[in-house]
C-alpha cells in the first residue's frame, strides 16, 4: 500500500515516515503543499494521502478540494492531520473532500488504525468497481429486440437481416434468452384442433 506523506514540519515529518516505514507501507514524502500536489497529479499508485492543513504553497485543504474536483476512476483515501480541533474546522476540512480527520498531536496507534479503516474503505470500493464492470459487461452481452421488425402478414414469419424468413418463435430464441414452450391457444383449438378430432372420430 503506497501512502503520500505531506508535511512542511521537518521533526513530524521523520517521525511520520519513521512509523509508516515500520507498518509497512511504503511512503512517498512531500515538505509542502506544491510538491504533494505534483504527485497527487500522477499518482503512481497512491492510495491514501495524509495531508497537514497548514503547510506553505497550497495547503491540505485546498489540496482535497483539487483531489475531489478531478474525477479519477480509484480516488485517494485522505486524512487531514492539523493542530485546529474546532467544529467548524472538522466541517471545513471533510466538506473539502477529507475521508478522515486527526487533530494533532495525535497517539500513532490511532494513526494506523485509522488508514486501517481507510484500507478497507478502498479495497471495497475496488470490489464494488469491480462487480459494476463485471454487470456492465453483461448487461452488454444480452440480446435484445429492438427496432422495426418485418413480418408477413399471412403466415407471420420474420424477415431477418440477411432477407431470409423464419418462425416467429425462431428469430426470437436467436435474438434473446428467451425459451419457448408450444401449446394451443382456445380460438385455434376450435379453428384447426377440433375439426380434426371430430373428423377422425367420424371415421373410427
Amino acid at each position: 500500500m503506497k501512502i503520500l506523506m505531506a508535511e512542511d514540519d521537518p521533526i513530524s515529518r521523520s517521525f511520520l515516515k519513521a512509523s509508516l516505514i515500520k507498518w509497512g507501507y511504503e511512503v512517498l514524502v512531500a515538505s509542502d503543499g506544491k510538491e504533494a500536489w505534483e504527485m497527487l497529479q500522477s499518482p503512481d499508485g497512491i492510495s491514501i494521502a495524509l495531508l497537514d492543513w497548514m503547510m506553505p504553497e497550497i495547503d491540505g485543504v485546498e489540496l482535497c478540494r483539487r483531489m475531489h474536483a478531478v474525477q479519477i476512476a480509484d480516488p485517494i483515501y485522505t486524512i487531514m492531520l492539523t493542530a485546529k480541533s474546532q467544529k467548524d474546522d472538522v466541517v471545513t476540512g471533510l466538506e473539502a473532500g477529507a475521508d478522515d480527520y486527526l487533530t494533532k498531536p495525535f497517539n500513532s496507534q490511532e494513526l494506523h488504525a485509522r488508514i486501517r479503516v481507510g484500507i478497507r474503505i478502498i479495497e471495497l470500493r475496488r470490489t464494488i468497481a469491480a462487480r459494476v464492470q463485471e454487470l456492465e459487461i453483461a448487461l452488454s452481452q444480452v440480446k435484445q429486440l429492438q427496432g422495426l421488425l418485418p413480418i408477413c402478414s399471412y403466415c407471420k414469419k420474420i424477415r431477418d437481416d440477411q432477407n431470409y424468413w423464419q418462425q416467429v418463435d425462431s428469430y426470437i430464441s436467436r435474438h434473446s434468452q428467451v425459451e419457448f414452450s408450444h401449446g394451443v391457444c382456445p380460438a385455434c383449438y376450435d379453428l384447426y384442433v377440433k375439426p380434426d378430432i371430430d373428423r377422425l372420430a367420424k371415421i373410427r
